[in-house]
């Protein structure tokens, strides 16, 4: 059975508790008579040894809440106690008050109470050797290790695993919070990540479905083979952005999820595939001469990607906000791969509202795989480059 709370440990009931038992104890101990004991003095009566154990059971009570004054008061209910005889059940009583100021009094005060129990039994067992002219003599100075140093040895041992275990507890607490903040970024750094894809998935498809639809609502007298030319556009851009959505989705997917059947192969979106994405910059309306330099070769995985994504959204800007026409430049260098797409900006009509997620996210791609990118006016055009390592050094 669980004890009531107001006697759960750190609690001042446990404190009285503690002291009433003492008490207790030391009535005991008086009634069986066994009080003076270092100088019995028939002419003392036993009833005056009760209020310095009342008050060394009250300084008991006090350990907590005030560490000093129940040193204090537990040492003038000793001294008082010794200059009557000394008691067995008061003695007792104050190794506990002794005990009690090492581990709950401050760092300085365990300190002192060290050196001078030490000084006191070297001190007593001098005087016993000199007094009693016999090396027995010594036995007192035992008295004062036992009663004194050993409280306060044992103290501060308890002492020094309480505040170890503490430090250890507050570094597992720092640890854990560590964890929990990059465990955070993570999450932070994942979702970042999705929404760059999600961008690069979806926009540029619907940035061309957009482009064709509002030509088809905004030129009149369009012929039947311009409609169905811009239709077929449209339907090819739809279904491409929801091909690449879906295997996106089906990737991020828990597995297992997919009611036992084997997760879908992945295909990662490469560089070399390029000419897939100028064909349908130009199906939409988009001029775009293409140049290569350089041999092509093998590129890492996150290189390819990048390259990739890169050359779609710099195509998709260039078909929203250019006049029609665009130059795109893959070079291939012993180190890196070279990007730049050059287009005139149209001027004078606003163009498809953007919010600069695509800049942002192709900066982003770069940074991530140590390259560079600028984008921005370049004589009078607008220039993308992006140059990202490729880990060889030719």
């Amino acid at each position: 059975m669980r004890p009531p709370p107001w006697l759960d440990s750190g609690t001042l009931g446990r404190d009285l508790v503690l002291a009433g038992a003492s008490l207790a104890g030391g009535l005991v101990l008086h009634a069986l008579g066994w009080q003076p004991q270092v100088r019995p003095n028939a002419e003392v009566p036993s009833a005056l040894f009760l209020p310095p154990l009342v008050a060394v059971c009250v300084a008991v009570a006090l350990r907590r809440v005030a560490p000093r004054a129940s040193l204090a008061l537990g040492t003038g209910a000793l001294v008082v106690d010794t200059a009557l005889g000394s008691s067995l059940g008061t003695v007792l009583v104050y190794t506990q008050v002794l005990y009690d100021a090492c581990v709950y009094g401050p760092p300085r005060l365990w300190r002192w109470l060290l050196r001078i129990t030490v000084a006191l039994s070297l001190l007593g067992t001098v005087v016993g050797v000199l007094r009693y002219g016999h090396w027995r003599g010594a036995a007192l100075g035992v008295l004062v290790v036992l009663a004194g140093l050993l409280p306060v040895l044992t103290g501060i041992s308890v002492r020094q695993y309480r505040d170890q275990a503490a430090a250890e507890r507050a570094r597992a607490e720092q640890t854990a919070r560590l964890v929990e903040l990059d465990r955070r970024q993570a999450v932070s750094a994942e979702r970042a990540r999705m929404a760059r894809e999600l961008h690069d998935v979806v926009a540029n498809h619907l940035s061309a479905v957009a482009i064709h639809a509002t030509a088809v609502l905004s030129v009149p007298g369009l012929d039947r083979g311009q409609v169905e030319s811009a239709l077929r556009v449209i339907r090819e851009s739809s279904v491409q952005g929801l091909a690449e959505m879906r295997q996106m989705i089906e990737v991020l997917r828990e597995p297992g999820s997919s009611g036992g059947q084997a997760a879908p192969e992945v295909v990662t979106a490469r560089l070399a595939e390029a000419d897939g994405l100028v064909e349908r910059a130009r199906a939409a309306g988009l001029t775009v001469r293409v140049r290569t330099d350089g041999t092509p070769g093998a590129l890492p995985v996150g290189v390819d990607l990048a390259a990739y994504r890169i050359v779609q959204e710099s195509l998709t800007n260039a078909l929203k906000h250019g006049t029609g026409e665009a130059e795109l430049t893959i070079a291939y260098r012993p180190a890196e791969v070279v990007l730049t797409v050059e287009n005139p900006v149209r001027r004078g009509a606003a163009g498809l509202p953007g919010a600069g997620a695509g800049l942002i996210g192709m900066r982003e791609r770069a940074t991530l795989l140590a390259g560079r990118f600028t984008a921005g006016p370049c004589d009078g055009r607008w220039q993308v480059r992006a140059a990202l390592p490729t880990g060889e050094t030719g």
